[in-house]
């Protein structure tokens, strides 16, 4: 993929995306705690952090590029999400929004949170 033209989802404000997270656990009676746990245990961010993200408009590209430390486990993330296996996805920030996605999915299939962040 050339530099010049960037997938849409890098450029999406995180914060226009978050919501849509939120209530997709929520409609499947999860919580927003739960969604944000899964986002500290991917990205290690914090609440704070966070919440200056959302506050900032910062893109997904920016929010992977400065999250302080992808969790060593994401390789036991496996499975398919938008019709691709996230371990097979080459490019590593689309690998990364979609481990995302594809624990938000779990979460909202009623994974137990032990299994979503591979304990």
């Amino acid at each position: 993929m050339s530099e010049t033209k960037k997938h849409r989802i890098y450029t999406m404000s995180f914060a226009g995306v978050y919501p849509h997270y939120i209530a997709k656990a929520e409609k499947k009676g999860r919580t927003k705690e739960e969604v944000d746990n899964i986002i500290f245990w991917l990205t290690g961010y914090d609440q704070e952090s966070l919440a200056k993200i959302i506050e900032s408009k910062t893109n997904f590209e920016t929010f992977f590029e400065e999250a302080p430390r992808l969790n060593p486990n994401v390789s036991k993330i496996t499975g398919v999400i938008c019709g691709h296996r996230v371990e097979e996805i080459e490019d590593k920030l689309m690998q990364k929004v979609r481990y995302l996605d594809k624990l938000v999915d779990e979460l909202a299939k009623g994974k137990s949170m032990e299994k979503i962040l591979r304990q």
